[in-house]
């Protein structure tokens, strides 16, 4: 159960996923294939659009940290909510590329923002014990918005594409106001609560080094998982839509069941890690986003669809989820929020340079089908770096579990 003390750090996490993934990126890939219907602009135009809110989101995840120190951890992720309504209202016209492309990358640079510093502050917060099931709840806030966007968007198409537009900036200023209030809240947590455990090996004196082969390995993996899911998460909608002509109501659908999965799968994660351990876990979880990255090439129709929908959209925000924890149990809690920073921002330049890459690829193509090719591909060579992260097992090893 929920404990009432604890509400304002999860919502915090929990609205800043939510309007960060969720909305500020998830919404523009179900209003994509209709962008292109609506003749705002060409399919070539639209996934370039797709990509500038990638590189937005690489500069934010660098900018995220330093933002904090010099500003405050929860005045920046007020001003970043408040950005995201703000870049959704803006995009409810047809302007030029240049302009819409500056908005998009404002929602990416504010959405990575808010990726970065919430679950981090959140988690700071929770007490230890309670991580491992406060932590999940939080980034199911990623499925939350898939899921609403895959309902809002058919429901508004007939109003016009600028109300859905309209409809995605009142929500987003809901959170936002919402969020405002939770985030500072936890300035009257207790300081216990707040203040960040040692590290392992701090009693000692001695810290975790920050740099290892291991964590080296899990960052080029997890960038690795940045460039493998982006066909599903930019162009899946269009690609069904359009390429293959199965209709916006059968790609909403589609995308509604990423949703279902996005929201499923922290929680599955962190049932699965406290059994299985974090290393089998998130061995597991890489061998098996690849595979369903990969069923669109082979398995044509709707079971073999809504099985890639619902299992990439399970490993999306629960690949952060298992990576986040993965890393707290490698370094400690202390050292977390800086390397969950890092590891987000290597996500990101990986992701901006799929962004791109498969923009022009589909631009000279004219088809998805290679994009998901590369992603599987992606994938499963992640799989293979993180099974070589495989700790050695020690008297004192945990390997089960939240820390």
């Amino acid at each position: 159960m929920i404990r009432r003390t604890e509400l304002p750090l999860l919502l915090t996490g929990f609205l800043a996923t939510l309007s960060s993934i969720g909305l500020a990126r998830f919404a523009y890939t179900a209003l994509m294939p209709q962008m292109v219907l609506s003749h705002w602009f060409n399919g070539e135009q639209a996934a370039y659009l797709g990509a500038a809110n990638l590189l937005g989101y690489l500069i934010g995840a660098v900018l995220a940290a330093p933002c904090a120190e010099r500003f405050g951890a929860v005045r920046v992720l007020t001003l970043s909510w408040w950005a995201v309504a703000l870049s959704f209202a803006a995009s409810s016209w047809p302007q030029g590329m240049a302009v819409f492309s500056f908005w998009r990358f404002v929602a990416g640079v504010t959405g990575a923002i808010l990726m970065v510093l919430g679950p981090s502050v959140a988690m700071s917060a929770a007490p230890p014990g309670r991580r491992a099931f406060l932590g999940p709840l939080m980034f199911s806030g990623v499925g939350m918005g898939a899921l609403f966007s895959a309902l809002i968007v058919p429901g508004l198409m007939p109003l016009g594409l600028g109300a859905v537009w309209w409809m995605l900036a009142l929500v987003s200023a809901v959170v936002a106001l919402a969020g405002q209030g939770c985030a500072r809240r936890l300035r009257s947590l207790p300081p216990v609560a707040i203040t960040p455990q040692a590290a392992p090996g701090a009693a000692s004196g001695t810290a975790p080094p920050l740099w290892t082969w291991v964590i080296v390995l899990v960052f080029c993996a997890y960038m690795l998982d940045g460039f493998g899911f982006v066909p599903h998460t930019v162009f899946w909608v269009d690609y069904l839509t359009r390429e293959l002509g199965l209709g916006s109501g059968y790609a909403a659908t589609q995308w509604a069941l990423f949703g279902l999965g996005a929201m499923a799968g922290p929680l599955a994660v962190a049932f699965i890690a406290q059994r299985w351990g974090w290393w089998r876990s998130i061995t597991g979880a890489y061998l098996l986003k690849g595979l369903a990255i990969s069923l669109p090439l082979f398995w044509v129709g709707w079971v073999g669809h809504s099985l890639s929908s619902f299992v990439v959209g399970a490993l999306s925000p629960g690949m952060s989820a298992i990576t986040s924890g993965y890393l707290m149990q490698l370094i400690g809690p202390a050292q977390h929020k800086k390397m969950w920073g890092y590891a987000t921002a290597a996500f990101a330049l990986l992701q901006a340079t799929a962004g791109y890459v498969m923009a022009w690829i589909y631009a000279r193509s004219g088809s998805y089908q290679l994009l998901f090719a590369l992603g599987c591909s992606a994938l499963l060579t992640g799989c293979v770096l993180v099974a070589l992260t495989r700790p050695k097992p020690t008297p004192h090893s945990i390997t089960k579990g939240l820390p």
